[in-house]
């Protein structure tokens, strides 16, 4: 039944996808009211559809390549609409949408299998610590897109070539003022993450930080964070550096689920 649903929501995010970018190409505010009510449905389809694999596998579906990257473009899709329901920024979900599918497409080519738990992801921290690791980095992509947005948004006015991006996107304080918004929720979301995981693992291991190769790169990626709120807050960091750093950060977020798993060796290997 959750690979039905699975099913479902994958062509729901893809068809959703289309309508954003049509939008983007036309303007036509019709298009905009559909793509923004497909988005929705597809939530609660995606959401419907990691309960039933929580009633499938019968623990919390966060320990496998595909219900963690699945989760992650729930994640994404949940923190978008909630800015949608606190301000407009105009073509956002134009760039929002296609990362989430994409993730959903590697999750649909990742293993559907059920896997017995290891004993140190038998524990009541596995929801929490998972869940909000990957909800941060959710809001650290929405960061990436504004970033990404500021820096078309940028070129096109210092050349003073405006084409398609100068009347589709916002403007750049706006962009920027997304972009601080996105790193202040993720970074608080990881930095409770981080937190979460040291005591977990004081749990499981007997020791708060045993600099495995998957904490030392989530401790990198949160010092790339840290650096930006600091600068942005004692010497005005903002827009194009901020934009930057976004991008940085994100990549390393990445790594740090991916790069982590498949390439360095240590005791969360077991994600797969």
């Amino acid at each position: 039944m959750s690979d039905l649903l699975f099913q479902g929501s994958l062509l729901a995010y893809v068809l959703t996808t289309a309508a954003y970018l049509v939008y983007f190409a036309r303007r036509n505010k019709k298009m905009r009211r559909v793509a923004r009510t497909m988005l929705l449905v597809t939530g609660v389809i995606h959401t419907i559809c990691i309960v039933a694999r929580y009633l499938e596998v019968g623990h919390t579906p966060l320990t496998s390549n595909h219900e963690a990257v699945s989760f992650f473009a729930w994640s994404i899709t949940w923190g978008f609409l909630s800015f949608r329901w606190r301000y407009q920024v105009k073509n956002f979900g134009a760039f929002v949408t296609p990362i989430a599918t994409i993730l959903m497409l590697i999750a649909a080519l990742s293993s559907h299998e059920i896997h017995e738990l290891p004993p140190a992801l038998q524990s009541n921290w596995l929801p929490i610590h998972a869940s909000i690791a990957l909800m941060a980095n959710g809001f650290l992509s929405l960061a990436f897109c504004a970033g990404v947005m500021y820096l078309l948004q940028e070129r096109e006015i210092k050349d003073k070539q405006f084409g398609l991006f100068y009347s589709r996107l916002p403007s750049l304080e706006a962009l920027d003022n997304l972009n601080h918004h996105s790193v202040a929720i993720g970074f608080s979301l990881m930095t409770l993450g981080i937190f979460t995981g040291s005591v977990w693992a004081k749990q499981a291991w007997g020791s708060y930080w045993h600099w495995d190769p998957k904490e030392t790169w989530a401790l990198i990626t949160w010092l790339i964070y840290a650096a930006l709120l600091h600068q942005r807050l004692t010497v005005g960091w903002r827009r194009r550096r901020a934009a930057i750093m976004a991008i940085i950060g994100f990549a390393a977020a990445l790594f740090t689920l991916w790069g982590v798993s498949y390439l360095l060796e240590g005791i969360h290997s077991y994600v797969g």
